[in-house]
């Protein structure tokens, strides 16, 4: 990153989210790992102290000081206070991450009660998609339906976690006479499986931190065919994200460490079932 100091008054946490999520592709790697972790976790900056947010981003609390003052904080406890009074302004309305977190600590897991376990995951869950509702924008929703309905072939790629949701798209998508392609590398002939994309076809990615490699490199490459990309990720500053048309931002839960996928199966669902209400009214309206 260079010496270049941003922004130095913020009237709000929204505008000093948009400066990082701007400026993010020009920090440093350790201060990314900061930003990520801002972007994701804003009420943990809010209400603990340096010391724990730098053990939970995995750096050091002279790195969180050093990223308040790249953006013109005088100090990091000027800058948690930029989100102490914002959590105030909007007291009980904790964030996703944070809901999620006293959720699960709520009680120790008990091994030998498999309806308890139930509990956890479903109640996690319905937080998920609770969360899903509030933070997607319509006019995301609505220009992705769009794209997908006017292109001609969609490429679908998502490995490893994100596979099933891939994998759910291609055949629902399939269901509504799509023409799809699943990227799923068999036999290593990934790039094989994208060699025909054009400036008329759609790509959707899925991918999560840690973000699997194979998916961004094929990503970068479509983007040099077509700027049809659509991405379920799950931060703003996703290296799939900064690629795509639309990016849909995706919170999972995690119940003792373990993702669910239920939410972004559920988003899933609404682009294909969207399509398929949008591809027949352009059908009616063109008899």
């Amino acid at each position: 990153m260079n010496n270049e100091v941003f922004m130095t008054q913020y009237n709000s946490v929204d505008e000093f989210r948009q400066e990082i999520i701007e400026k993010h592709e020009t920090l440093s790697k350790r201060l990314k790992q900061v930003s990520r972790y801002i972007l994701d976790h804003p009420n943990d900056i809010a209400i603990e102290t340096l010391a724990v947010v730098a053990e939970r981003c995995g750096g050091q609390a002279s790195t969180i000081v050093r990223f308040a003052k790249a953006f013109g904080f005088d100090s990091a406890s000027q800058m948690q206070r930029l989100f102490r009074d914002e959590l105030l302004s909007n007291a009980g309305n904790l964030d996703y991450n944070e809901r999620i977190r006293r959720s699960n600590a709520k009680k120790p897991l008990d091994y030998n009660d498999p309806f308890h376990l139930l509990e956890e995951f479903t109640e996690s869950n319905k937080q998920s998609l609770e969360n899903l509702k509030a933070n997607i924008n319509q006019a995301d929703l609505q220009k992705a339906i769009k794209i997908i309905t006017k292109a001609n072939t969609i490429y679908i790629i998502g490995f490893r976690r994100s596979f099933p949701v891939a994998t759910y798209l291609a055949y629902a998508l399939q269901k509504t006479n799509k023409r799809c392609i699943l990227i799923d590398s068999v036999g290593g002939l990934t790039k094989g499986q994208t060699v025909g994309i054009t400036s008329q076809d759609l790509m959707i990615a899925i991918s999560y931190h840690s973000y699997t490699q194979e998916t961004l490199d094929i990503v970068t490459e479509a983007a040099e065919h077509t700027s049809n990309i659509i991405a379920i990720t799950d931060s703003p500053v996703s290296p799939i994200a900064t690629l795509a048309k639309v990016s849909f931002e995706v919170n999972e839960a995690e119940v003792r460490q373990f993702r669910s996928l239920s939410a972004s199966l559920c988003l899933a669902q609404v682009l294909v079932i969207g399509h398929a209400y949008q591809s027949q009214k352009e059908n009616s309206s063109s008899k």
